[in-house]
């Protein structure tokens, strides 16, 4: 899936917007999804200043976008804002930086009555760069 329908699906937008590209899809159950970091990025500017690091809550924040795609991907929640709930076991293996590509393989592991729960892997190279599970409320756009 290419940026342009993301934009579709997806409420983010720069500079928060952390999903490129979706290599696979599987509506329901589980998702591939792309992250290209370039030194442009606006975080690097402090973040930090001679040792470029990509900020571990981003990066948590890019593998639950993506995540966000296996239900937001499907007509039936169209308009449906993801809001995080809790984060468990996150651990972060591996620093992520320009240059890096970070994928994030993505696995529904149960959703009922507007509420769910994630499982990321977050890879650079084959390596690990960090990993969680992520509980989340779908809402209607302008609630809370």
């Amino acid at each position: 899936m290419t940026i342009q329908k993301i934009m579709e699906v997806l409420p983010h937008r720069y500079p928060m917007l952390l999903v490129d590209r979706l290599i696979e899809l599987e509506p329901g159950k589980r998702v591939k999804g792309v992250k290209n970091v370039t030194i442009n990025e606006a975080f690097f500017v402090g973040h930090y200043p001679g040792m470029p690091v990509m900020p571990g809550v981003l990066i948590v924040e890019a593998m639950a976008q993506a995540g966000a795609m296996i239900l937001l991907s499907s007509d039936e929640f169209s308009g449906q804002i993801p809001i995080i709930g809790a984060i468990d076991n996150v651990k972060f293996r591996r620093q992520v930086g320009p240059g890096d590509t970070l994928v994030s393989e993505v696995e529904l592991l149960w959703y009922k009555s507007g509420i769910g729960k994630i499982k990321a892997v977050g890879t650079v190279d084959g390596q690990i760069a960090a990993q969680m599970e992520l509980t989340f409320k779908l809402v209607s756009q302008g609630t809370e």
